[in-house]
Parts: C-alpha cells; sequence; structure tokens
C-alpha cells in the first residue's frame, strides 16, 4: 500500500524479514510472498511486486482484478473492479478492518501507514494459543466481529491486547464490581478525603477507563475498511499515472491538413512497456482515430472536421505486469 502497513512479517523462497515503517519488503523478480501478523497467517503464494495490497492477498481477487469493467465512455478500468471487489468480498473486507483494528493509533489519519508494533504483536502471539477457536477471515462479517457474551475470535485476540504502553493504568485489570462495592464511598467534604485511598467512584471510573479502553472491531466498521482500500488504491492509480504522459497535450492543425498524426505515450526516465491500448475520440466528425498498437504504444490519428472544430483524444492504456489501466488525453484544434 502506499502509506505503507509495518510489522508485517513476510518471506520469499530467498529471505525473510519484516515490513519496514513504509511497508517496504525486498524480493527477487519471480518471487511469491506469504505474510503474518505475528504467528497469524494472512497470505501466502502472493506474486511480489513494488507494490502489493491486501487485495491481491487472494487468488480469485487477483483473477478478478485482471478482468476491467468499461466506462461510461467506453474505455476499460481497473476501477470499476477494484470497487466492486471492495464492496462484495466479505473475506477481503474482514482482514482489512482487523489490521486497521491492529494500528497502534485506533484513528488513521489520510495518507498515515498502519503501524503494528512489536508490542502488539507479542500480545497478538500470547494471546493466539487462548482463543475459543482459530481466527477465519471466510465467516460472513456479522460472525466475524461477533461482540457482546459471545466475542468473536478476532474480538477475543483484540481484548487481549492492550495498545498503551506496559505501565499504563489502561493496561491494569480492571478493579472487579466486587472491589468496587467494598470501597468505601467518596466523603463529601474535601477536607475528609484521604489522597492515598482509592474511593469506590474512584474504582469505578477506574473500572469504566480501562474497559472503555478494549479495543474491539465495532471500532472499525465496514465503511473504514472501504475507505481505507478505496484511498490506498486512488493513491497507488495516480502515482502510476504520473509515472506516463503524452508527447503532446494540445495539438493544432488546418482543416486542410488530413494527413495521419500519431501521439506516443512517453514514461518519465524510461521506454513504456505496455501490455494493451486503446484510444476514442470524443467527436469522431471532427478527429478520427485511425490506429493504436501496444508494440509502439502509440496512436494514429487524422483530422476530419472544419476550421473551429476540435476533440479529446483520449489514450488508455494497461503497463506491462499490472492490472491498472492510465488514461491521458491529447486535445487536437482545428484551424
Amino acid at each position: 500500500m502506499p502509506a505503507g502497513i509495518s510489522g508485517l512479517t513476510y518471506s520469499t523462497a530467498s529471505r525473510n524479514g519484516t515490513t519496514d515503517v513504509n511497508g517496504h519488503f525486498n524480493y527477487y523478480p519471480g518471487e511469491r510472498l506469504s505474510f503474518r501478523v505475528g504467528n497469524l497467517q494472512l497470505a501466502e503464494g502472493v506474486p511480489a511486486r513494488p507494490v502489493v495490497t491486501p487485495l491481491e492477498f487472494f487468488p480469485d481477487v487477483r483473477a478478478a482484478l485482471e478482468i476491467p469493467g468499461t466506462t461510461d465512455e467506453g474505455l476499460q478500468s481497473h476501477r470499476l473492479t477494484e470497487q466492486q471487489l471492495i464492496q462484495n468480498h466479505v473475506t477481503l473486507i474482514n482482514l482489512t478492518r482487523f489490521l486497521l483494528a491492529l494500528n497502534w493509533s485506533l484513528n488513521l489519519s489520510n495518507g498515515q501507514g498502519i503501524d503494528i508494533r512489536d508490542r502488539v504483536i507479542t500480545q497478538l502471539n500470547a494471546a493466539l494459543p487462548n482463543l475459543s477457536t482459530p481466527i477465519d477471515f471466510n465467516v460472513p462479517e456479522s460472525d466475524f466481529a461477533k461482540g457482546g457474551d459471545s466475542l468473536s475470535p478476532a474480538n477475543q485476540l483484540l481484548q487481549s491486547i492492550c495498545f498503551y504502553p506496559a505501565d499504563d493504568e489502561l493496561c491494569e485489570d480492571p478493579p472487579s464490581e466486587s472491589e468496587i462495592a467494598n470501597a468505601d464511598p467518596r466523603p463529601d467534604e474535601e477536607e475528609d478525603r484521604d489522597e492515598n485511598v482509592e474511593y469506590r467512584e474512584d474504582l469505578q471510573s477506574k473500572r469504566d477507563r480501562i474497559l472503555n479502553a478494549v479495543r474491539s472491531l465495532e471500532d472499525v466498521d465496514v465503511e473504514d475498511a472501504e475507505g481505507y482500500l478505496t484511498r490506498e488504491l486512488d493513491t497507488i492509480t495516480t502515482r502510476l499515472g504520473n509515472r506516463y504522459y503524452l508527447d503532446d497535450y494540445v495539438a493544432e492543425f488546418p482543416a486542410s491538413d488530413t494527413t495521419i498524426k500519431t501521439v506516443q505515450v512517453r514514461k518519465i526516465a524510461d521506454q513504456p512497456q505496455l501490455d494493451t491500448i486503446e484510444a476514442i475520440s470524443t467527436r469522431d466528425q471532427d478527429v478520427v482515430v485511425h490506429s493504436f498498437g501496444w508494440q509502439s504504444a502509440s496512436v494514429e490519428y487524422f483530422v476530419a472536421g472544419e476550421s473551429g472544430g476540435e476533440s479529446e483524444l483520449l489514450v488508455n492504456f494497461r503497463p506491462e505486469g499490472n492490472y491498472r489501466w492510465v488514461k491521458k488525453q491529447l486535445r487536437v484544434l482545428i484551424q
């Protein structure tokens, strides 16, 4: 993810490690990744790439991502597929909610990565053997996030983790109801109170603070997970698109010049390698797309309209080894 998920253990055929503060990991091309949080397996057999998202943790999702949707313009787009998967893939949302709930600070700001700290992982590993059943990300959302008197395994685990320093009061066991009931009530007059005594009201307040600090999946709902994934995926698409440009943004030709013109896809500091390309003209009566080719990373077109006409050429392409599409546009003016 762009902002990164730190603290995940990863392994490939050649190495093992932990994702750093930016979520980075090391690999050789062609390797596959396994991811764990502590001793809890999250994914395995994930193709190693410069950017890996939770969507790519699942084989069926990876396959679905290769099938783009079609926009109202008639162009192919991966974003439609991503959104369908985010809204309909229960396992993906369960996993994402769980990762967000493990973040050291519950409130994740835009652009901030998920920070899974060693202290959290130590407590997670200690709690895993004591769960009623293993955590299963494939169960329905309601079962995965079940609270109340019959906590889901994921919530049992979260309840066992204190997201504060070890010496913080919020990591202590809360006073029991019997301890509170047996404590003396706080005297009405301040001069009658002993500062070294925890009165009934003090113990009740302490119990409330500790219990309110216990984290659960109710703190990270489905909308939070969907919003997080959407923001991160949109950032990836934007960054990918920023690496490419057309050699012209605006082109002007006289109506009499009907020769075939070419616009080229360029890549910053490199040669563009494309898997496929397509292009349309928003006004075929003024500008006509003649041909396009992924090998040459170019689109050919010609002017067909009269003076004063114009059109946008929409050039849509998928870089090699990537399921994401990039759209660029060229404005063509007829003089």
